[in-house]
């Protein structure tokens, strides 16, 4: 038998593409699970995108990102529905999730700012938010829907994930360094481990 002397991940094509489209949005996103940290965001929301800069960045995800919707109304709409479709397009490039590390964890620092984010692609959709965000807006952007994204990449990632603040009084801070540990963590979970690749990460033999 030969063995290839290539890194597992090299030989995957963990690659997914989403499109939703309701009465309030339209959105179509693009995932390389084994990207180089390549990002191409248009929601019409300027912080979300560069939040969702942070995750490819940081995670090393390849994301195309491209969302229209009734930003004239309110952002809530596109930014739960970039949440939804993040998630399925990550739930669906990771498949049965055979060889998988299945958890993350990642302490991020930003200036003042720390946040722990623990997580496990356990196919039980749960969130625990711990941010305790002062200001009710980070330029145009309501802080409140740093929340509802996570909600909606939780639930259709199939995840559970822990948001911890251990510190931080900058509302920008506590959020990009909320962004870039899940970057971190999401990257550690979704890499495959080299002992275990054919092998669902479970005792159960299911995700």
């Amino acid at each position: 038998m030969q063995i290839s002397d290539r890194p597992i991940s090299t030989q995957l094509n963990r690659t997914a593409s989403v499109h939703r489209k309701t009465g309030e949005t339209d959105v179509n996103v693009t995932v390389n699970l084994d990207g180089t940290g390549k990002c191409n965001a248009q929601t019409g929301i300027p912080f979300l995108d560069h939040m969702i800069h942070q995750i490819a960045s940081h995670g090393l995800l390849d994301l195309d990102i491209q969302a229209t919707g009734d930003v004239e109304i309110d952002d809530h709409h596109t930014n739960e529905d970039v949440g939804i479709t993040l998630g399925q397009a990550i739930a669906k490039a990771l498949g049965d999730r055979k060889g998988i590390h299945r958890f993350g964890n990642f302490l991020a620092p930003l200036d003042e700012a720390l946040i722990q984010v623990a997580l496990d692609f356990s196919g039980r959709p749960h969130l625990s938010y711990g941010l305790d965000i002062p200001t009710q807006r980070v330029g145009n952007y309501d802080t409140q829907l740093v929340r509802e994204f996570f909600v909606a990449l939780v639930n259709h990632s199939q995840m559970t994930l822990h948001i911890r603040q251990l510190d931080g009084i900058n509302s920008h801070h506590i959020i990009e360094a909320t962004f870039k540990a899940f970057a971190r963590a999401t990257r550690m979970a979704v890499e495959v481990d080299p002992r275990r690749a054919s092998q669902i990460p479970s005792s159960k033999g299911v995700l």
